[in-house]
């Protein structure tokens, strides 16, 4: 019954009204990122000794992190009927707001959604911070080489550049590429720059601006690093040999966060990794009602379906990196330096 499992799976989830958008609730949701944005810049307007400044950009880190949910869902066609407008909402919250790029995202989500954790296919597993196997932690060489080798013990310091490789990668996509929607792309991206450095200069100085925007952009790269990371690392690895169908691809290459309301909300339930995946036109809200009907229906036909605390997730997380990372290790440790004591301290 291989091929009709996803079917009846989909079947059970549309019978049971899961597959229904909710514009409404996407429209209170946008409405209270929005509020909660102003709030936050208002604060840098109304108080102006720096620890204060401080706390509010941190605040705004994770208000980003919020806002980039946004995008992602809308990306997927979750919020409104008419692709129009759930585009609208992607590049004003990419774009407008975070700097980021709404049609890169695009690009490269839609290729991971099609095979998850593949190794060769999927973006998510090409980037200069992190290995992702023994053979790319291998293939590094310089700086890359050594960090691959320690990649588990800085994990934390590599997230917060996350946000910072999202703009960098934003400008080297839009220069590069070449699609409908582009020069909106770049417009809007140079406004949300000028706009923005010149508000935190006007209500901060240069000094103070710089301090914002470097703990607003470290926050926002370690939470969006925090939540995404947890979803497909650790999990199987499809290469060219496997031979999956769709539900199958989905489920096993994915790991759920254990779902109530805090880890929802924190998550974007993007810690519903599972649901979303077999699902990704599902509207957010709908994931965690979903959660059992999937979680039944994959143990009726034998497929794995795993499931963890959020403390258990990072454990498996920093274990798979610290794996990935032990060749080089290896490397090191038989190398002759080291063999003879020569090659620089000695672990007590």
């Amino acid at each position: 019954m291989v091929a009709g499992d996803y079917a009846e799976l989909k079947r059970r989830v549309r019978d049971a009204g899961l597959l229904e958008l909710e514009p409404w609730w996407y429209t209170a949701s946008l409405a209270v990122d929005v509020v909660l944005l102003a709030a936050a810049l208002l604060c840098l307007v109304r108080f102006r000794q720096p620890w204060v400044q401080a706390l509010d950009a941190v605040a705004l880190g994770l208000i980003s992190g919020q806002i980039g949910f946004q995008f992602h869902d809308a990306g997927h066609h979750q919020m409104f009927r008419k692709a129009s407008h759930n585009r609208l909402v992607g590049l004003v919250c990419a774009n407008a707001v975070l700097g980021f790029s709404f049609g890169l995202w695009m690009d490269e989500h839609t290729r991971h959604h099609a095979n998850p954790n593949h190794t060769d296919m999927d973006p998510d597993l090409r980037n200069a911070a992190l290995a992702y196997s023994n053979e790319q932690a291998l293939a590094r060489r310089g700086p890359f080489r050594w960090i691959a080798k320690h990649q588990a013990c800085l994990f934390v310091p590599l997230a917060s550049f996350a946000a910072w490789s999202m703009h960098a990668q934003a400008v080297g996509y839009l220069v590069t590429r070449r699609y409908a929607g582009r020069r909106m792309e770049i417009g809007v991206l140079l406004v949300h720059v000028a706009l923005f450095a010149a508000f935190l200069v006007a209500v901060a100085g240069p000094w103070t601006a710089l301090m914002i925007v470097s703990i607003q952009k470290a926050v926002t790269g370690l939470y969006v690093a925090s939540v995404i990371t947890p979803n497909h690392m650790g999990m199987l690895q499809p290469d060219g040999g496997d031979d999956l169908d769709f539900l199958r691809r989905q489920v096993l290459t994915s790991r759920n966060v254990r779902s109530n309301w805090l880890t929802d909300l924190l998550y974007g339930s993007l810690n519903l990794q599972i649901e979303h995946h077999l699902f990704p036109r599902m509207t957010r809200r709908n994931l965690a009602r979903a959660r059992p009907v999937v979680r039944r229906y994959c143990e009726e036909i034998g497929v794995p379906y795993h499931e963890v605390s959020i403390g258990r997730a990072y454990v498996e997380l920093l274990a798979f990196l610290h794996a990935v990372g032990a060749p080089l290790r290896d490397e090191a440790a038989s190398s002759p330096g080291a063999a003879s004591g020569g090659a620089g301290p000695r672990a007590a």
